[in-house]
This record gives structure tokens, sequence and C-alpha cells, in this order.
């Protein structure tokens, strides 16, 4: 939405301190406090997507500290942002905070308030401070030629969602989605940052698609995205061919599609599925070849889920194989 708009602000660009701010299209501002410490942060927050208030909370908490793991930090400061109607039960709000609260605490940090104001529609998530080592920092523009592209959760959100709005997903799989959306990168942060990770993003709104193209085009690099390795939710497949897809599949499509090589080789379901909208996803890492055995070594330590799906190549863009 600020694209266009931002030039036109020249205070806005910030000073000698601000190591990535509006000007660069990665997931939270970062800031240089000195001896080699950064102070990473962001906001985020979006209306239901689950009818259920205290998973509401725990999905929207853990997407807006995303962006924090996104770019290696670890949170330790969180404020909630909040708009409710006025005829909403306080039980309800009291069950968002609850769900909040839990996340935040598993993330190691502090819910120490926040702003609520009233609104016709319920919106609710995070404003998030992370601390990080400067030179531990994973950036959009990161990625190098060599790298080994890494996913951390499955796709499919979106469909799923849409199918939840819809009536029309079975508790199995309503269970995997809320889980798949609460559950914290933390452990896939900090093994990237083992592993020595510079090039990376959180996978949300733009889907798989556009945030590897983010990617490709920050870093000057050619991803190329191994579509038969890219994990996918349970029903995801499913429910894409019968037509459960969120409007903002085809804005997403419309938007990255024509900057997206090997489009042709894919079904009209996969492409559904790349051009999903998530909320929540995992992270997409570009993993240096000579650390992939560190990285994945450090996965299973922390207990967490990585799947290989491609690689990155000299050149630019962003290429599809079946």
């Amino acid at each position: 939405m600020l694209r266009g708009v931002t030039e036109r602000v020249p205070d806005l660009a910030g000073g000698d301190q601000l190591l990535v701010g509006l000007a660069e299209p990665d997931d939270a501002a970062v800031y240089r406090l000195g001896g080699g410490r950064v102070l990473i942060a962001t906001v985020d927050f979006f209306t239901p997507i689950v009818d259920d208030p205290f998973a509401y909370g725990q999905v929207a908490a853990a997407n807006s500290i995303s962006d924090v793991y996104a770019m290696g930090g670890d949170p330790f400061l969180a404020l909630s942002v909040a708009a409710f109607p006025a005829d909403l039960p306080p039980e309800i709000l009291a069950e968002i905070l609850a769900g909040a609260a839990t996340k935040v605490r598993e993330a190691g940090a502090v819910l120490a308030g926040g702003h609520t104001v009233r609104d016709a529609e319920p919106k609710f998530g995070l404003t998030v401070l992370g601390f990080a080592r400067e030179e531990s920092l994973i950036l959009k523009r990161g990625a190098r030629p060599g790298d080994r592209l890494y996913l951390t959760k499955p796709l499919g959100t979106g469909v799923l969602a849409t199918a939840l709005k819809e009536g029309a997903l079975g508790p199995e799989a309503e269970a995997e989605l809320v889980s798949s959306m609460a559950r914290l990168s933390g452990g896939a942060s900090r093994a990237a940052v083992a592993a020595g990770v510079r090039g990376g993003t959180d996978v949300t709104g733009y889907a798989l698609a556009g945030h590897a193209l983010e990617m490709a085009e920050a870093s000057g690099a050619r991803l190329v995205v191994e579509w038969g390795r890219v994990p996918l939710l349970a029903a995801a497949r499913e429910l894409a061919a019968r037509e459960f897809v969120p409007g903002g599949t085809a804005t997403n499509e419309a938007a990255f599609g024509p900057r997206i090589e090997g489009l042709g080789g894919l079904s009209p379901i996969d492409r559904a599925l790349l051009f999903d909208p998530q909320t929540s996803g995992g992270l997409l890492l570009a993993v240096p070849a000579e650390s992939e055995p560190v990285f994945r070594a450090a996965l299973a330590a922390e207990a967490t889920d990585g799947w290989r799906i491609g690689r990155v190549e000299a050149g630019a863009g962003v290429a599809v194989e079946p």
C-alpha cells in the first residue's frame, strides 16, 4: 500500500543508525544500538481468521512475532494493537488477549500493554521489539548463488481458512490449520542464525511466489523453486481443487505472475497454492551450501521442521520447476 508513497516523504528516510527502514522490503525496521547490537521493531494486525477467540489471539501474536524471527532476532517486548466493536462481550476480548499472551510468553517476551480503539470490525495484532547481533541479521537481500532454499512451514493456510469461513473444513484439517498458524518460528530462526544464514523472509500475504520474488530482486539473484519439494497442509490440494481459494490469490498472481518463469508447467491447483496468501507462514531461508548440515542439525535440535524446496542461482527473478 505504501509503494509510491514513502518516497514523497523525505523525513522517513531515517539517519545513519537506521539500518533497515521503509526503503527496504524487509519484514521489520532495524536500528543500530552500538556494540554490535541492533533493535528490531515491527507491527502487524488483522481481522479474525478463525472463530475461536483464544486461537485468534495465538495466531495473531505468532504472526506478528514472526517478523522478528525472520530477521534473526529474539523478541523481548510486545504491545497489543486492537480494534473492537463496542458491543463485543468483554469475555471475548479477554480470550483474545489471553491467547496472545501465551505466545508472547512462549517466545520469551513480555506483553506490556498496548492500545485499543472501537471499530465496527474486530482487529488484533502486536507491535514487537527484538534484539539481534548486527552480524547475524537475516535480510531479504542476503541470498547468494549456491544457497539452498528452505521453507519451515507447509503452504495452504489461505485455502484452508477460506474453507473454514464457508463451513467446509473438517475438524482435523481445522486443527492442523490452527496449529500451523500458531506455531512460533523461533526454532527455525535460531537454526538459521547458527548456520550463518544471511538471506530470508517469512511467507505471508504475498504468498510463496511474491516473497520469493522480493528476495530475488533484493539479492540480485535467481531463486528456483522445485515445486515437487514444497510441503503442503494435508487438505490444501483437495480444497484448492474444490475452489476454496481466497481473493488474494488472484491479486498475487496478477502482481507477481508475469515475473515468474515456469508457471505453464504447473496445474491450476498448484498455481493456486503457489500464489495462496499465507497467515503466519513459515520462514523462507537461503542456506549456504557449506552450512546446510549445521542448519539441518540445528533444526533437529530445536525439534522444528524445514524442507529444502529449491536453490539460488546467478541471474534474476524466480523460476518454478514442476
